[in-house]
């Protein structure tokens, strides 16, 4: 993700200091401008160049190039995190692990972890960082999978998945894990910890933003309303939630269970800024997050609209793979199709 400032550097920042190094040499020609003026435009020159640098460093650390190189770069970072997590999938020892929950919310994780949040992997704990609760904690597999990828921890460490005295369990561990600020799993209680998180956050003039994922099915849980009241109440505009809709739960539909659709609506009335997005474009994701942050005085709930298991036909708008492992001839045709993606973004 450095492709992003090095372009901008060798773009803009590099013609500036060739250009001011010729004017400079044929000012020195002019033996009427006296070696004071010549001190004085140097630094002017110097100080274009610094202003310069501060305001593309600025605009890269709070909203990031939307260029086509860095656009490409997620996208890519999306599929390369599939990989090690469909990986994880055929632990057999492991028992269940959500191929098609997890799917779809890779790229909101990829969009958070790689261009949004501000985190610093070698130090997990650091006070100032920005905070993520995955509240559907079962979905964990692809959350480890974008951790190590970020850094947090050896890539081959997802091999110990669900194995006796590992760090990745089957539920996301505080203490444990690294890059894990919250146990979760209990559905429901995530909002309600972030909240916490974020109001922690304003208290203390931290700046930080407090980010949770949802499921559709675990919005049917009471304390989530509980928490979204709370949160427009007391106007905790640095809190961040995601409503991964894609209509399916555990054993059926939504609308065979208990939809609770519309949400839009439904958390615009507890007084929440909502916005909606298709939960399968990562870069309109990273666009709604950014919008979110502008909120002055009201949490922001991104309804993302999903196709469960999205991005691997097999694992595609079924709940059978809510909980359970692809064959393997499921996990060769899964590879197949994300090696076929890997391939695309080469250029």
């Amino acid at each position: 993700l450095t492709s992003g400032p090095c372009f901008f550097y060798h773009q803009y920042i590099t013609p500036i200091q060739k250009r001011t190094a010729v004017f400079h040499s044929r000012l020195r020609h002019v033996d009427s401008i006296k070696g004071e003026t010549m001190n004085i435009l140097t630094v002017l020159s110097q100080m274009l160049i610094l202003f310069a640098m501060m305001f593309i460093g600025y605009g890269i650390a709070r909203k990031g190039i939307l260029t086509e190189q860095v656009s490409t770069q997620l996208s890519r970072l999306v599929v390369s995190v599939l990989n090690p997590f469909l990986m994880l999938s055929t632990v057999l020892n492991g028992g269940k692990i959500g191929s098609g929950e997890d799917l779809r919310q890779t790229l909101i994780l990829t969009a958070l972890y790689f261009r949004e949040m501000s985190i610093r992997p070698e130090n997990p704990t650091w006070e100032d960082r920005d905070r993520f609760v995955l509240s559907k904690g079962h979905a964990c597999p692809s959350w480890y999978a974008v951790l190590a990828r970020r850094g947090y921890f050896p890539l081959e460490e997802l091999n110990t998945l669900r194995k006796p005295h590992s760090r990745l369990q089957g539920h996301p561990c505080l203490g444990k894990t690294p890059g894990v600020d919250m146990s979760s799993g209990s559905l429901g209680q995530g909002l309600s910890v972030a909240l916490g998180m974020a109001m922690y956050g304003k208290c203390n003039h931290l700046g930080n933003y407090v980010y949770a994922i949802m499921g559709d099915g675990e919005i049917q849980e009471g304390q989530i309303w509980e928490a979204a009241m709370a949160a427009s109440f007391f106007k905790v505009n640095n809190l961040i939630g995601f409503v991964d809709n894609n209509k399916i739960q555990l054993d059926g539909r939504l609308t065979e269970i208990m939809d609770p659709d519309p949400i839009d609506e439904k958390f615009r009335a507890f007084g929440w800024n909502v916005l909606s997005v298709n939960g399968q474009d990562v870069e309109e994701i990273a666009d709604a997050i950014e919008e979110a942050k502008k909120s002055t005085d009201k949490p922001t709930m991104i309804v993302a609209h999903t196709t469960k298991g999205a991005g691997v036909s097999v694992f595609e708008d079924t709940c059978r793979f809510h909980g359970g492992q692809p064959t393997p001839e499921e996990y060769d045709i899964a590879i197949k199709e994300l090696d076929e993606k890997i391939a695309s973004l080469e250029v």
